[in-house]
């Protein structure tokens, strides 16, 4: 029987002495994804992986001490990014596509740099260039990012744009498939393990690889995608260094959010697709 989202079976993987949780399903080029601050790997919507599942290997992990993986997420971002390489490695891949949403983008981005000899193309989800960026997060993400537990009425707010009725009912849609699956007792709720990402993300923002600057020089193809309105990672910080990343792509999406291939994931995971396979 194909392999889908919502069927796939969680494995596990021995990486640096803890357990790792990961899922694999569909066929083509392997493609790891990194996910965002709090994601698990039931809270991609299904329809989305799917749809990159026609034309990719689809690879998802729980990072360390999130979800079903043992450990304690590190918060050098370094060797988050790390750990996708060698889920990779042990799989027996040494050639593969990255995407990451979210804080996944700045671990993705992370991957790019350290790992060029293994990565091919790089996608952006709702996220923001590593190093200092000038637009700060709104308030509001904080106001509802944070709770132990988020409802719909959150990720309206979160991952959406509130004030668009189309973008609301594509939220509601996309909540309703992802709780075919979901376990929310699985979504980190702590604190402490909020600050863990967070320390992540410090470090992406001081950038003392200066893996921003090398954005001139990279030749690895990267396609950015973004939500016209995203109100943690805004758009507007991908601007200042379009002019001086000469492999890059940027596609921003109307009427959307911090998760716009969620909004849209046929669409967004059709330009992922004709992006790796056929540019």
């Amino acid at each position: 029987m194909k392999k889908t989202a919502l069927t796939a079976e969680t494995q596990f993987a021995g990486i640096n002495g803890i357990k790792i949780a990961y899922r694999t399903f569909g066929k083509g080029t392997p493609l790891l994804l990194y996910n965002r601050f709090r994601g698990v790997l039931d809270t991609w919507d299904p329809l989305f992986l799917d749809s990159l599942a026609e034309h990719n290997t689809i690879v998802i992990f729980d990072y360390p001490g999130i979800g079903e993986s043992s450990g304690e997420l590190p918060t050098d971002i370094n060797l988050v990014a790390e750990i996708g390489v060698q889920l990779m490695d042990i799989l027996g891949i040494k050639v593969f596509h990255v995407a990451g949403w979210s804080y996944g983008g700045l671990v993705a981005q992370t991957a790019l740099f350290l790992h060029k000899e293994s990565v091919q193309k790089v996608v952006l989800i709702g996220t923001n260039p590593v190093g200092n960026n000038e637009v700060p997060f709104d308030k509001l993400f904080f106001e509802h990012a944070l709770k132990p537990v988020n409802d719909l009425e959150d990720e309206y707010v979160l991952f959406f744009e509130p004030l668009s009725e189309k973008s609301r009912a594509a939220a509601k849609a996309s909540h309703e498939r992802i709780a075919q699956r979901l376990d929310r007792n699985k979504i980190p709720a702590t604190s402490e393990k909020f600050q863990r990402y967070f320390g992540g993300s410090a470090m992406s923002k001081e950038d003392k690889l200066n893996l921003r600057g090398q954005y001139k020089t990279l030749e690895i193809p990267v396609l950015v995608i973004s939500g016209d309105h995203d109100i943690s990672f805004a758009v507007e910080n991908w601007f200042p260094l379009l002019r001086n990343a000469p492999s890059m792509q940027h596609i921003i999406l109307n009427d959307s959010g911090h998760g716009p291939q969620h909004q849209w994931p046929q669409l967004v995971a059709g330009y992922m697709n004709l992006f790796f396979n056929n540019l």
